[in-house]
């Protein structure tokens, strides 16, 4: 594994941080992101990177994305996003809301409890039906008051569905014969295709009918928790496009995850749950195609994480291993 960036490993010394210097430092790593989890808090600081569905790689451009996540992540969960600091160098220490140069940007985060996640819960067999329904009913209800606009609207057309499922195709096929096989990206493409062509008219009353909303864009169960309240949290906030969408994709989003970890029948309670509380039937069309292709998103996100230098060999082993399994998913929605 390559030497970390100066900056992070300054991150890891426990005098950094403006609080009392914590007992431990936790470093977890996604594509686009170092998050430094401490005793009470959590600090999220972005990797300067492309990725051709986002572009990090300035710090003014860091800078307004930071603050983007903090004021969309505060429709869901309110009381988690503390705000954004920033991270300075003097006389060549590195700190976080210090003196000095600002060098970076940190998301703050009231640390949420680990073993109330979504996912964690669910690999220990504890969550209800109660559960989904109660997340079904947060989400019909946000769903309700987002912004919905002409704007917004227009993603829910059909060049706007049909550009981000060739991007996901275009994006995949260096992944091919590794990730995913030649025969899955076939049989998954010509299912998408066929399915938009065949279904026009359904997607343009979706539009009519205002279910194109600013949705929360990437709801998986490692971004619930079971606090006090639920708090959803980590929403898309480098790209409006895969944020502005169907409200079926954001459900068939869950549903599908559910699906990944064996638990069809959650599946089905949240989305009769969602519906029952939306009132939204024609949802039910279109779930298996949306589901197929957030599965195909998680599948192609994973497949990055295989390309960045940071992070180790060992947890690529593992991430070969996932992204293999929601392509496979995706394949059994065709």
């Amino acid at each position: 594994m390559p030497q970390l960036p100066e900056l992070v490993q300054a991150l890891l010394n426990p005098n950094a941080y403006p609080e009392t210097p914590p007992q431990g430092i936790e470093l977890v790593q996604t594509q686009m992101s170092f998050v430094f989890l401490t005793d009470d808090y959590v600090y999220k600081v972005k990797k300067p990177v492309n990725l051709g569905y986002l572009d990090y790689t300035t710090l003014d451009k860091r800078h307004f994305y930071c603050q983007r996540e903090v004021e969309l992540n505060r429709r869901l969960c309110p009381d988690a996003y503390l705000g954004v600091v920033p991270i300075s160098q003097d006389k060549g220490n590195i700190s976080i809301d210090g003196q000095g140069e600002i060098i970076e940007y940190a998301v703050k985060m009231r640390r949420l409890p680990q073993e109330a996640m979504m996912d964690r819960l669910l690999a220990n067999n504890k969550v209800s039906p109660q559960m989904v329904t109660s997340v079904a009913h947060k989400l019909a209800e946000f769903h309700q008051q987002a912004e919905t606009n002409t704007t917004i609207s227009g993603f829910g057309d059909l060049d706007a569905i049909t550009r981000n499922t060739e991007e996901n195709f275009t994006q995949t096929k260096k992944y091919i014969g590794n990730t995913i096989s030649q025969a899955q990206y076939q049989i998954i493409k010509d299912y998408t295709t066929t399915f938009i062509k065949n279904n026009t008219s359904l997607f343009r009353k979706r539009m009519n009918d205002g279910r194109i909303r600013d949705c929360q864009g990437d709801l998986h169960a490692a971004h619930i928790c079971f606090t006090d309240d639920i708090c959803i949290y980590d929403c898309i906030e480098f790209s409006d496009r895969f944020r502005y969408c169907d409200v079926a994709s954001e459900v068939a989003f869950l549903a599908m995850d559910l699906d990944h970890y064996g638990r069809a029948d959650l599946s089905r309670g949240f989305v009769n749950a969602y519906v029952a509380r939306s009132r939204d039937n024609d949802l039910l069309r279109l779930l298996n195609f949306y589901k197929c292709y957030l599965a195909y998103v998680r599948g192609k996100v994973e497949s990055f994480k295989l390309d960045d230098p940071y992070i180790p060999t060992e947890e690529k082993t593992k991430v070969l291993a996932i992204a293999r399994s929601y392509f496979e998913l995706a394949e059994s929605y065709t």
